[in-house]
């Protein structure tokens, strides 16, 4: 067949095929539309799930009569203009694609007002492209998008539409997840004529907090750590969930990038990394994110929906993400407040090339003797614990006769419940703690410590393994051969394909060594650094961690539950043992009068 030039019409329709995938997708084209017009007040009605109408009017700078038509003209644009505005877009929308693309499977009416104009301007489309007929409107400043009879020319893909309830609930979600993205502007949304959702403009905390609230519900702000560090030109601020108020499913994880709402592997694996130590088995944590960054550092036309970015320094930013939040979550420590809880400003630069950075403490409490953690004196009891890392605690008066200001966070400990709770009081209530939950997660930590002081010790294998790789992988193998030698590999290169492991990391002697090289090049190739070995060696730890701690039934003193509450004050991460279970609750005086109807 000869080829030809496609129609106006088709070519928008294929365009929209990428870009509008039903009423949530014209939604967010046209409130990003109005974003980068400056809007502070946006107004959404919806009639049948978006199906019948979607009508969005914003307060921005409105649109010229000379460029309606333009507006509505594929690659017109008023927001970049070079090659050089491409590489660094600051704006939410920029290719010119999505009115002209919703106008060719939509009937669409835009009206439009600057501030200086006398009137407003109105122009109806269909996706041809010509003969647009501007008519005078009567309009505030600002624009009016109206879309009417989504795919009424496209059937086959109407009928790929799901029900009114289903389409409105994707369209709510997004409001409110473009919402958190926007403080400083307002919005109402409205479904077949009824209020859904208004939510006013501020800038301030109690602002924000308002609109945290409204959106991700009351106890988030109450269960998170605010977050706020910088560095290397990056700056990451907003709230992470305390492991504890994880969920099941990843429905309150938003993520932006320069106010752009994402979705990306590597942001996705740097903040699972941040969890895995503290995170109970496949529970989701929660979080409210905002990545600020140079615009020439990321590129935003790597999806059609502008949903994916590609970071130009991937792994700076994996890197930094990580160390923010892990920062922010091993710092947290019993009798701080969640929210008021910042990660500190660090100015210190994270390499985009030194994989072992992140393996580094990040945080250090007093050191213990060093001969009570070498092999087959691991403690085991928390005795010997109260011996090595604490002061012999006599049993101190209770607290109610002490200075509220002098009482530790845990507070004192009171009686060892079935051999297994230490009960204590604290000036706010009583404190339940696991005491085999605690002291694995101080052992774990601990252990971690002295293992991340120096190189990794690695054992010679009897009979070196050869495995045979992608030419890909076996030139990674050669190009990361030192940063596998830090963690313990040592590998030679024996052919095109094929390298000769000779010794791998002691911890791990006996493991499935092909296995295991194997896996750190898959993440040396997906990451640009492999947290696998470190993973797995992690999981060693915390199994000795998790047999060197004290067991239930084994009664304690109250020197040694003291002991023990002191060292969980001390200790990162001490609010979650190994497997990412609580190690301790909290029971306010509040409560208690509650549980006994007391003040009623």
């Amino acid at each position: 067949m000869r080829i030809r030039q496609l129609p106006p019409q088709l070519i928008n329709q294929i365009a929209a095929g990428e870009v509008i995938e039903r009423p949530a997708s014209v939604v967010k084209e046209l409130v990003e539309n109005a974003f980068d017009a400056g809007a502070r007040q946006i107004e959404l009605d919806i009639e049948q799930g978006g199906a019948r109408l979607i009508r969005i009017r914003d307060d921005g700078c409105g649109i010229d009569r000379e460029d309606l038509g333009l507006a509505l003209s594929r690659h017109a644009t008023s927001k970049i203009a070079s090659l050089e505005d491409l590489e660094r877009v600051a704006s939410m929308g920029f290719r010119g694609e999505a009115l002209p693309s919703i106008s060719s499977v939509a009937r669409l009416t835009l009206t439009s007002r600057t501030g200086d104009a006398p009137c407003g301007w109105q122009v109806s489309a269909d996706g041809s492209e010509s003969d647009f007929d501007i008519q005078p409107a009567q309009h505030a400043q600002g624009t009016t998008v109206e879309v009417r009879d989504l795919f009424y020319n496209t059937p086959a893909r109407r009928k790929f539409l799901r029900a009114e309830k289903t389409e409105f609930g994707h369209v709510q979600t997004l409001v409110q997840r473009m919402a958190l993205a926007r403080f400083d502007v307002g919005f109402a949304l409205r479904h077949n004529q009824r209020e859904v959702l208004r939510l006013r403009a501020g800038g301030e905390d109690t602002d924000r907090a308002e609109r945290i609230g409204a959106l991700c519900g009351p106890d988030f702000l109450e269960q998170s750590l605010r977050v706020d560090f910088e560095s290397c030109g990056l700056r990451l601020h907003g709230w992470v969930g305390l492991p504890t108020f994880s969920r099941s499913q990843g429905d309150l994880q938003f993520f932006y990038v320069n106010r752009r709402l994402i979705r990306d592997k590597l942001v996705g694996h740097a903040i699972r990394q941040a969890y895995q130590d503290v995170m109970y088995h496949q529970r989701q944590p929660v979080y409210v994110l905002y990545l600020e960054i140079d615009p020439a550092l990321v590129d935003v036309n790597a999806h059609p929906a502008k949903l994916e970015v590609r970071f130009r320094e991937g792994r700076m930013v994996h890197d930094f993400l990580f160390s923010a939040l892990h920062r922010s979550i091993a710092g947290h420590k019993p009798g701080q407040t969640a929210v008021a809880m910042e990660a500190p400003v660090q100015e210190r630069p994270v390499s985009s090339y030194e994989p072992s950075a992140r393996q580094q403490p990040l945080f250090r409490v007093a050191e213990a003797p060093r001969q009570a953690y070498q092999t087959g004196s691991v403690v085991d009891t928390l005795g010997d614990l109260r011996k090595l890392y604490s002061a012999p605690a006599p049993v101190p008066n209770r607290p109610d006769t002490r200075a509220e200001q002098d009482i530790p966070p845990l507070g004192y400990a009171l009686a060892h419940l079935k051999a297994v709770y230490i009960l204590a009081e604290n000036a706010r209530g009583l404190i339940l703690v696991d005491g085999h939950a605690a002291h694995e997660r101080i052992t774990y930590e601990r252990l971690k410590r002295q293992y991340q002081s120096g190189r990794i010790a690695s054992q010679p294998l009897l009979l070196p393994v050869r495995i045979t790789l992608g030419l890909a992988d076996a030139e990674l193998a050669d190009e990361h051969g030192e940063h596998l030698a830090r963690l313990g590999i040592e590998l030679r290169r024996t052919g095109g394909d094929s390298v000769l492991v000779r010794s791998v990391p002691a911890l791990l002697e006996g493991g499935d060594v092909e296995r295991l090289v194997r896996d750190v090049l898959a993440d040396l190739r997906e990451h640009g650094s492999s947290d696998r070995l470190q993973d797995t060696v992690h999981a060693t730890l915390a199994t000795m961690a998790c047999h060197a701690s004290v067991r239930a039934g084994r009664k304690l003193t109250v020197p040694e539950m003291n002991a023990l509450l002191r060292e969980m004050e001390a200790t990162e991460r001490a609010g979650q043992c190994n497997h990412g279970r609580p190690t301790w609750v909290q029971l306010d005086t509040q409560e208690l009068d509650r549980l006994f109807l007391r003040g009623r």
